[in-house]
């Protein structure tokens, strides 16, 4: 079974070591030069993209239209590539033509070092329109000025909620508050005669499955850096509303309970996944579950909502977030490079193709409102949280997702009663992370 890798389940400890080893040792960079308007552009094209099993198929299909439309040029493509391989490739000097990253976190870095080449000249010369991206993807595709990459399909993340427990518990539809959230949560909850925990309502522990700081952070409005790149949390007191939200609810059921509970569920991205097994009744999710669900968990009956909020006027958002493109600096073929990358970003029928094939979604605006779009109502729900002004995305770093990373460490020790003083451990983790940002990760 295809595994998806949202940002923040994949490791990044080795991308951001890769990426320091790329910015001390990548040969330098040769001045940019792209051709004239209208130039045919021919040769061999290769592209390194994380896919595997379904979702490479999909990849494979929109790539043979390509070569189709484009005869002179052929794509090679290597699937099963994560972040870190593509920044050790670039930085020994043999990188892809194009890589494709799941994380739009590496953005900053990708820009600041150089990784990936600025497009602006490309985009300016074939005239491309970037007022047809949703602003949110135009946001997470630069950085300090430069346009390294471009929008591959996006993600919002919302919550998924068990029908039949909710009808079992007597709750009519899902919380559109954090109070409402916790409400639901203890009546969802079933305890074993011995106290343990047999389903739970809402799992709030950080560090499980897609319940990160940096997708419940909309919820709460959460400012994560300031407008000259240093950290906000210590400032912006919505995180001392999260975390102490999320604290009491952790209580309720006891961190060593959620713990051993925990501990008996199943991957994220296998059938066992514990909302597609009924034992977890209220999930952070985005829209690519729905695919896992239809062909794991066909019976299960669900619906999905827009993120619980602290303040019921920004209700509708949630965190959004997307795959990227980018040509290599060390590109053997960057004009075949942007064409294809051109192909596969702006393309409104090839962008509909893949969020069809994928469950992912689209970017432009052209592609929203498409009949041949397989949007049910499910998929229509996260279309309008991707598309919502309360919904927000991670800020580029050139230091990549560290400072996150140092949040989470954070709130992880948080979550476990290791910090006792919340305005000073908040505090603590501003430092920190100011830290790392300074020192590049």
């Amino acid at each position: 079974m295809n595994k998806r890798i949202p940002p923040a389940q994949k490791s990044v400890i080795a991308a951001a070591t890769a990426v320091l080893l790329l910015t001390a040792c990548t040969p330098g960079t040769k001045e940019q030069k792209i051709a004239d308007p209208g130039t045919e552009v021919s040769g061999t094209v290769e592209l390194w993209h994380f896919f595997s099993e379904r979702e490479a198929d999909a990849v494979d299909a929109v790539i043979k239209d390509f070569e189709s439309s484009h005869p002179k040029i052929k794509v090679t493509v290597k699937s099963g590539q994560d972040d870190s391989k593509v920044t050790q490739a670039i930085g020994a000097g043999n990188g892809p033509d194009i890589g494709l990253s799941y994380s739009t976190d590496i953005v900053g870095k990708f820009c600041s070092s150089g990784a990936w080449v600025d497009l602006s000249a490309y985009i300016k010369r074939d005239n491309v329109d970037l007022d047809t991206l949703n602003a949110t993807t135009r946001q997470y595709t630069e950085f300090g000025g430069k346009r390294c990459a471009m929008p591959f399909l996006a993600d919002a993340y919302g919550i998924y909620y068990n029908k039949d427990l909710f009808a079992k518990a007597g709750i009519a539809g899902p919380p559109k508050t954090l109070d409402e959230l916790t409400e639901d949560a203890k009546k969802l909850t079933v305890r074993n005669p011995d106290g343990s925990l047999k389903t739970v309502g809402y799992l709030p522990l950080f560090d499980f499955y897609e319940n990160v700081p940096s997708h419940l952070a909309p919820a709460v409005g959460a400012k994560w850096l300031t407008d000259d790149g240093k950290s906000a949390v210590a400032a912006d007191p919505a995180w001392k509303t999260l975390l102490a939200w999320q604290k009491n609810l952790v209580d309720w059921y006891g961190y060593d309970n959620l713990q051993k509970f925990r501990a008996g569920l199943g991957d994220e991205f296998s059938a066992d996944n514990a909302f597609q097994k009924g034992q977890v009744a209220i999930n952070v999710d985005a829209e690519y579950r729905l695919a896992f669900l239809k062909d794991q968990s066909p019976n299960l009956k669900y619906g999905v909502a827009p993120l619980p909020t602290s303040d019921p006027a920004k209700y509708g958002g949630g965190y959004v977030t997307g795959n990227i493109m980018g040509i290599s600096k060390n590109a053997k073929n960057p004009e075949a490079a942007w064409e294809l990358i051109k192909y596969l970003t702006t393309n409104d029928a090839t962008i509909t193709k893949l969020a069809n094939s994928l469950r992912n979604l689209p970017t432009t605006t052209g592609t929203m409102g498409d009949p041949t779009l397989a949007a049910d109502p499910d998929f229509k729900t996260f279309m309008d949280i991707f598309a919502s002004p309360n919904s927000s995305t991670t800020p580029p770093s050139a230091s990549g997702p560290a400072y996150q990373e140092t949040f989470q460490a954070f709130t992880v020790k948080w979550q476990s009663d290791k910090v006792k003083d919340l305005d000073a451990g908040i505090a603590d983790a501003d430092k920190q992370m100011n830290s790392v940002m300074s020192l590049g990760g």
